[in-house]
Parts: structure tokens; C-alpha cells; sequence
């Protein structure tokens, strides 16, 4: 008979090491706002552009943006096994934004231009795929990116250095099997792959409420079953949100491990444009931010509200711009479909 494992082990599973947490370098409050700004600029514009002529579906992480953007601004940036790959779904938005997308890339998406970097105006907006950061291509099927990701990690883990796989998903999509293929591959014994699991839980399944289909309180709690550590944090919060990233990710580049965290988020609009992508009463990270930032007189609202008027105009000059762009025409249908003959490069 196998033996029975410590349950003293598992009990202490949840949390972050210390040591960890101890190193967590500090945030530029003003660097995530401006960011935080820019994404919610965007995120607006993309959703106005998906009620006219030029687009035709919208979905999108308004309300996210509070954990997205710390995330976006501690990943480690570049190609190759020496870099984190990121293995994102289509709420993804502002992690791009932080990592230095340009508006105008997510808005030729958006209006399915010939000129889209990620698909040549071939796919939904938010599906991104950008080689040079590592950047696995996004799908609309549900989860299978956490399938996907022990994948990289594998790699990662046979080539040695510090980078290191992440992968996010939403909460509802944590009841498919891909979810627990990731924990599995992950965690085996002696084995362990340095995946940086996140579920950013917005309470919603489309329209299905998490209450209503789960029986535990968290679905990263799962991974304590698996011999993962794991934590919770408020992803409304910007701060909570830098050093629960931060201390997660030094402890997955130091020990090879994988680690799950939780984000407790907001969804403002609705699950898409085919919901209605009506505006909800739930709190809003962008403005409890702004008012944070005015009562601790870090900045004037006057201040702040011209950073997001810069980043609103930037977004409609974009806009602007992309509808005097091509569509792609019917004779593309077929490229990027699969690789050329000989074209692989090691």
C-alpha cells in the first residue's frame, strides 16, 4: 500500500511563502493608472465600435482591469523558452495594453482589417497572438489554453533559466476537464512544471451565477488536492493585486513550481455584445483607483481625468484611422491556415 501523505502538508498549502511576499518590489500607483486608463479607454472604444457598421462582436475584461495590468507589468517579456509564454483567453485585454500593445493593433482586430498583426481580420477581438512576447494564440474555445500551458512550462523546465508559463482563464471555465489536465500535468511528483495558474472569477458563466454550479467557495482551492499552493486575492484592488502577483511569480521562477491564485473581479458589461454588453451595478476598479489615488493626494482629479481624456482620444484617432484600412479579401481565406512547406526555423 501507497503511502498516505502528511495531511499537515496539505493544510499548509495555502498561502505564499514568506519569503516571497518579503521581495515584492514596490508598484508605481500613477504607471498603473495611466495604464489602467489606457485599457478602459480602449476597452470603451471597442465597445462603441461593435454597436456601428464596423464591428460585429465585442467581448471584453472592462472591469479587470485592476489585476490585468500588475500582471501585464511583471511578466518578462521576449521569445523563446528564456521568457514567460502566456497562454491567455479573450478577457485579456489590458495585460497586452501593459506589456506595450498599441490601441490601433486591438482596433484593426476589432473592425476586421486586413492590416490586424494577430489574424488579418480573421478572428474575434481580444484573440491575440504575438510571437515576439510569447504570446500563445488565443481561442474562443473555452479553457483549453490551461491544457496547453503545462506544455510550455515542460519546455521551460528542460531548458533551465527563470521563465516561467502563464495561464488565465475564467472562473466557469474551471468546470472542464482542461482545467484539471493542467493541475495534473503540473504537480506529479518530482516533476512539477513552473505554471503560474490563474482564474480571474467574475461570478458569471455567461449567464450562469458561480453560486449556482459550484459547491467550494474558490476554484483555485482544487489545486490543494493536487499538492499546488495556492491563494485568493482582490483583483479590484491594484495594490493587493502587485504584491499577490509579484510574491506568486518570484515563487514559481525560484522553485519550479507551479502556483494557483484566484482574482476576485468585477464584469461592468455583461458577458459580449450578444448579452447586450449592458453596464451592471458592481464596484469598478478604475474609478475606486481614481478616488483612491485623489484621497491619498497623490494626484488631482483634474490630473487624472486629462490622462484618461489622452488615452480616449488616442483611441477615436485609431479608430479613425482603421476605418480608411482594407478588409481582407476572399482570397486570403486560406493563409496562416498551416505552416509553409520548409519554413520552420529552429
Amino acid at each position: 500500500m501507497t503511502k498516505t501523505r502528511d495531511r499537515e502538508v496539505w493544510k499548509s498549502l495555502r498561502g505564499i511563502p514568506e519569503i516571497y511576499q518579503n521581495k515584492v518590489p514596490p508598484m508605481d500607483a500613477l504607471r498603473v493608472f495611466d495604464i489602467m486608463a489606457k485599457a478602459r479607454a480602449l476597452e470603451e472604444r471597442l465597445r462603441k465600435i461593435s454597436k456601428t457598421e464596423h464591428g460585429y462582436f465585442w467581448v471584453g475584461g472592462t472591469g479587470e482591469e485592476a489585476f490585468n495590468v500588475p500582471l501585464g507589468l511583471l511578466v518578462q517579456k521576449g521569445q523563446g523558452p528564456a521568457f514567460d509564454y502566456l497562454h491567455l483567453h479573450y478577457r485579456s485585454g489590458a495585460i497586452l495594453t501593459a506589456m506595450g500593445m498599441p490601441m490601433i493593433d486591438a482596433v484593426r482586430q476589432m473592425c476586421s482589417r486586413a492590416t490586424d498583426r494577430f489574424s488579418g481580420g480573421r478572428n474575434f477581438v481580444h484573440h491575440y497572438s504575438i510571437p515576439a512576447w510569447n504570446v500563445v494564440p488565443v481561442s474562443s474555445t473555452i479553457e483549453t489554453q490551461y491544457t496547453m500551458a503545462p506544455g510550455t512550462a515542460l519546455a521551460q523546465k528542460r531548458f533551465g533559466g527563470t521563465g516561467i508559463t502563464i495561464v488565465n482563464g475564467g472562473d466557469a471555465g474551471t468546470s472542464e476537464g482542461d482545467f484539471a489536465t493542467c493541475l495534473n500535468w503540473s504537480s506529479i511528483p518530482g516533476r512539477e512544471l513552473p505554471v503560474l495558474i490563474l482564474v480571474v472569477n467574475n461570478q458569471w458563466g455567461i449567464s450562469t451565477p458561480f453560486s449556482e454550479i459550484r459547491g467550494e467557495q474558490t476554484a483555485i482551492q482544487r489545486c490543494g488536492s493536487y499538492g499546488i499552493r495556492w491563494e485568493t486575492v482582490d483583483g479590484n484592488d491594484p495594490t493587493a493585486s502587485w504584491n499577490a502577483l509579484s510574491a506568486a511569480i518570484a515563487y514559481v521562477r525560484d522553485t519550479r513550481k507551479p502556483f494557483g491564485l484566484e482574482a476576485a473581479v468585477s464584469r461592468l458589461h455583461g458577458h459580449s455584445s450578444s448579452s447586450g454588453g449592458a453596464r451592471v451595478d458592481e464596484p469598478d476598479c478604475f474609478e475606486a483607483f481614481k478616488g483612491q489615488l485623489i484621497e491619498q493626494g497623490t494626484a488631482s482629479e483634474d490630473q487624472l481625468e486629462t490622462i484618461y481624456i489622452g488615452h480616449e482620444d488616442e483611441a477615436r484617432k485609431a479608430f479613425e484611422t482603421v476605418v480608411r484600412e482594407p478588409l481582407p479579401t476572399p482570397d486570403t481565406i486560406y493563409d496562416h491556415i498551416f505552416a509553409e512547406e520548409n519554413s520552420w526555423q529552429p
